[in-house]
């Protein structure tokens, strides 16, 4: 089997959709993990014997790009519950309430579509790359 298609199969058992549910549920982020494992390790252990130095280098790349997305939606969660202690308290003093309120499903529905782009884009270059090199070879 080839690198795009082990990627496209194991894209489509990492549903977000059903992850965020079991998140919900209250399913640890290890045990969604560990049973993703489970369910695919035969496709992971075909995709890493299959992968290069040079994927390898570009799956840590993408690795730094989710710690950075997990930072900037820590800090917009820090900024959020900020503002929202400061209209609390301005909202105490005035009893008013606030107008304009950034929708979280937004905000989640951005992070996740960029995400979402970027790890697709990634992946393709990653099967070109292997295309290419096999058709050299």
């Amino acid at each position: 089997m080839s690198i795009s298609k082990i990627l496209n199969s194991l894209d489509k058992s990492w549903e977000r959709d059903d992850i965020l549910l079991n998140i919900k549920k209250g399913l640890g982020t290890d045990k969604i993990v560990n049973e993703f494992l489970v369910k695919n390790e035969r496709k992971i252990k075909e995709l890493n014997s299959l992968l290069r130095p040079e994927d390898i280098d570009l799956l840590n790349q993408v690795e730094q790009l989710s710690t950075c997305e997990s930072k900037l939606i820590n800090e917009i969660k820090n900024l959020n519950y900020l503002r929202n202690n400061e209209n609390h308290h301005v909202l105490n003093q005035k009893n008013i309430m606030p107008s304009n309120r950034v929708s979280l499903n937004k905000i989640s529905s951005f992070m996740i579509n960029w995400s979402n782009k970027f790890v697709v884009i990634a992946l393709l270059t990653i099967s070109a790359i292997a295309l290419s090199k096999q058709a050299w070879a």
